[in-house]
């Protein structure tokens, strides 16, 4: 019986920074054999962002490459050597997936592209995250998470009316590409069953951005308006927003007249109900500066939790804006596990964020910590390809790993 619903699933992560890192990292939590291949000594890019770890030098240092690849196997390979690319089809053709998020045309250039892998094994699945995706007038445009929020539409509705554009405070850009290119495996694996056939599946970040606009696309294909920065109150329902508390901010949430209606009574306010300027939802969205001010009045001397406990005892959403260390602290959060504690090398226990995705038959229990640069070397090459130990050292004397 399977532990975790991908187990028998092999891919090799011929990836980088965020992106193709995250999309692993889920795969890799699923319960998927995901193997790492990175260049000898350097690795990674992101090895060299942090924060990181106090004491530890060289490739492994850094916090925010252990944040990404949990439960993964790691082996260098220097794909400008033939022989290394000989190495990478020899395990395409035991592998049920090849990740990468090179720029467009790279893998083409170095002979192990999709046209050449496929050719080895037909079944593989060689999925590819990029900026602008493979094909399409931008498609050889370098990109990063801020060219994605930026192209995609995002960073221009993100923020208040009277400041510039903002990046999301985390990498949504890359995150939800990687979550695409994740699902698209997923759906890949699931034809490939059907059929015996592997296939390409592309991803872009702008496509990406695009496609989570939610209603900002047809307000304008529909209206013909541009949907413009309304700071983090909602386009179409009122109150919506986060309001002022004496100890932060707190979320409060009328998402239908119902809800408005118990919300008016909780707050001491029940002749709102029958205000002509509030009685509906098209009315509180003409006067909601005028709503928002009111509604203040009342939280500005009131915690945030004071405020969302007595919307939340008359069933109205709420919440407190929570700083990032609240969250991590919650103890919700921690009862979801969604705090997950790593053994790293080197290092010592820290703690990452864990997966999101609960299963009732096949639960995510166990988290083995990020590998080391080249840890797996010996082992997957032994095991998978019949290399001998002194084979596999004379491939690092030769620069090769």
């Amino acid at each position: 019986m399977l532990k975790r619903p991908l187990e028998g699933i092999r891919v090799l992560s011929l990836t980088g920074a965020l992106f193709g890192p995250y999309c692993g990292m889920v795969l890799a939590d699923l319960g998927a054999e995901v193997i790492k291949v990175e260049r000898p000594n350097f690795g990674d890019m992101s090895r060299e962002w942090g924060p990181f770890f106090p004491n530890v030098q060289g490739p492994d240092k850094s916090g925010y490459f252990v944040s990404l690849h949990r439960n993964h196997k790691d082996l260098t390979l220097n794909l400008k050597s033939p022989k290394a690319k000989e190495i990478l089809k020899e395990l395409a053709k035991k592998s049920d997936v090849l990740l990468e998020n090179f720029k467009p045309g790279t893998m083409d250039e170095w002979g192990i592209g999709y046209e050449e892998l496929r050719k080895v094994n037909p079944r593989l699945i060689y999925a590819c995250g990029s900026g602008f995706g493979h094909y399409g007038p931008y498609s050889q445009w370098p990109s990063y998470d801020i060219i994605g929020q930026a192209m995609g539409g995002f960073m221009d509705l993100n923020g208040w009316p009277d400041k510039p554009p903002v990046r999301a405070g985390s990498s949504i850009g890359d995150i939800i590409s990687g979550l695409f290119l994740t699902i698209g495996i997923l759906a890949a694996l699931r034809y490939r069953d059907a059929t015996g056939k592997g296939q390409k599946v592309d991803v872009a970040q702008v496509d990406s951005m695009l496609a989570v606009l939610e209603n900002a696309v047809i307000r304008y294909t529909l209206e013909h308006k541009v949907p413009t920065r309304i700071g983090a109150k909602h386009p179409s329902i009122t109150p919506f927003d986060i309001f002022k508390a004496k100890d932060g901010y707190v979320v409060i949430a009328v998402g239908n007249e119902g809800i408005w209606r118990r919300f008016c009574p909780a707050i001491g306010k029940s002749e709102w109900t029958n205000d002509p300027r509030f009685a509906t939802n098209d009315l509180r969205l003409k006067n909601e500066a005028t709503l928002k001010t009111l509604i203040e009045e009342y939280t500005r001397d009131k915690t945030r939790w004071e405020i969302a406990k007595l919307l939340l005892a008359n069933d109205v959403p709420s919440a407190p804006v929570y700083n990032v260390g609240e969250a991590v602290e919650d103890e919700h959060v921690k009862a979801r596990e969604m705090i997950v504690e790593l053994d790293q090398p080197q290092y010592g226990k820290v703690r990452v964020a864990g997966c999101p995705i609960k299963f009732s038959e096949t639960p995510i229990k166990t988290f083995t910590p990020a590998p080391l640069l080249g840890q797996n070397n010996e082992e997957i090459l032994t095991s998978l390809l019949g290399y001998t130990k002194d084979q596999c050292d004379e491939l690092k004397r030769e620069g090769i790993t």
